[in-house]
């Protein structure tokens, strides 16, 4: 308990950190007065104030704040509706900004700490009739050496290849049971039977355990660096591709709130540092993208009444009502976190986790 809570708001902290930052440093290189850095909610702890901002750490840990003058009234000096359109998107969209780029320096911190890698042959058992590597010529016994070039080491790095190239074509140098090799090329399904991967194979378990090996792995900064951009990158089209799987029913859909993401980091945690830098970037991205939709009181519910505003030719909508708009989505939001609070605290009593 006391890892996963140590865990859960070092994580927390370091991603709220660097989204208000974002709002912070934008705000102040265009001029506008930024009145409290907070982090956490309301009631206040304890705050020093360094020039005209009140930097302050709060009772409720579970987000932060970066107060600007005038947020909705552009008659207050200095303020950030005073600014113009692409001012004000600018630091609206900088925390979702600085989220989406934290990543990169995760990933390649992880590729640098020695951690643990499994390495194993992904060996086929079946392959379903009919499916993209039944049509391909794959047989049972077969083993993946390469998909789309890249040597495959175990069977995560097969499924995860295949997740990033759903409904394109891919290649795979697969080696027969005879020895012989061969490339082969096919299409992964976005929506495969029930019962089916996109390919259409299961794995030989005992097989691949058997050939299992567990190495002792880092890299050096001029590899970890590159390396953590690719990981970066392919992580937005992972989490792109997972969101379309639910909305078109091949995966459920999964929801967790802050108790859930606290045992999913507690469990990361107990697996390394390496995984607990690789856990945060994923929610740091998680973060990104929920921050930017247009919901009200998200930062992307404030872009969109900047953008309103645009096609309206300036004409804005009035504070008040915008301040509304905000206060409402805040609570809808609040009774939203509150249910799946619920349900994440009932899976835990029922001694289940989040992770497969």
């Amino acid at each position: 308990m006391i890892i996963t809570l140590l865990s859960f708001f070092g994580v927390l902290a370091v991603l709220i950190i660097a989204h208000e930052l974002g709002h912070f440093i934008t705000a102040k290189t265009n001029g506008v007065k930024v009145e409290e850095f907070g982090l956490g909610f309301p009631p206040r702890l304890v705050g020093i104030r360094l020039g005209e901002t009140l930097y302050s750490l709060n009772a409720i840990p579970l987000g932060g704040f970066v107060k600007m003058a005038g947020e909705e009234d552009p008659k207050v000096a200095r303020s950030l509706a005073s600014k113009g359109i692409g001012a004000r998107i600018l630091i609206l969209a900088a925390g979702s900004l600085m989220n989406a780029l934290l990543p990169f320096l995760l990933f390649a911190i992880s590729f640098m700490v020695p951690h643990d890698r499994v390495l194993q042959q992904a060996i086929v058992e079946e392959v379903a009739p009919g499916s993209p590597a039944a049509m391909a010529g794959i047989r049972p016994g077969d083993t993946f050496l390469e998909v789309n070039g890249r040597p495959i080491n175990n069977v995560a790095e097969v499924h995860r290849i295949i997740n990033l190239s759903l409904g394109t074509e891919v290649t795979i140098l697969v080696k027969h049971s005879d020895a012989n090799t061969e490339t082969v090329r096919l299409v992964p399904r976005w929506k495969p039977p029930p019962g089916q991967r996109a390919l259409g194979v299961k794995w030989d378990a005992e097989a691949v355990i058997a050939s299992q090996t567990i190495v002792r792995q880092s890299f050096p900064f001029w590899r970890a660096v590159p390396m953590g951009f690719q990981e970066n990158v392919e992580a937005f089209i992972l989490f792109k591709n997972g969101i379309i799987s639910m909305i078109i029913g091949t995966t459920p859909v999964a929801v967790t709130g802050p108790v859930g993401i606290a045992q999913l980091t507690g469990e990361a945690a107990e697996a390394g540092f390496g995984p607990l830098l690789e856990f945060a970037a994923f929610l740091s991205i998680n973060l990104a993208i929920i921050n930017i939709l247009p919901l009200p009181a998200l930062d992307g519910g404030r872009i969109a009444f900047v953008l309103l505003e645009g096609l309206r030719r300036g004409r804005r909508i009035s504070p008040k009502t915008e301040g509304i708009v905000h206060m409402i989505g805040f609570a809808l939001l609040m009774a939203f976190i509150l249910m799946i609070t619920f349900q994440d605290i009932v899976r835990i009593i029922q001694g289940n986790t989040l992770l497969p």
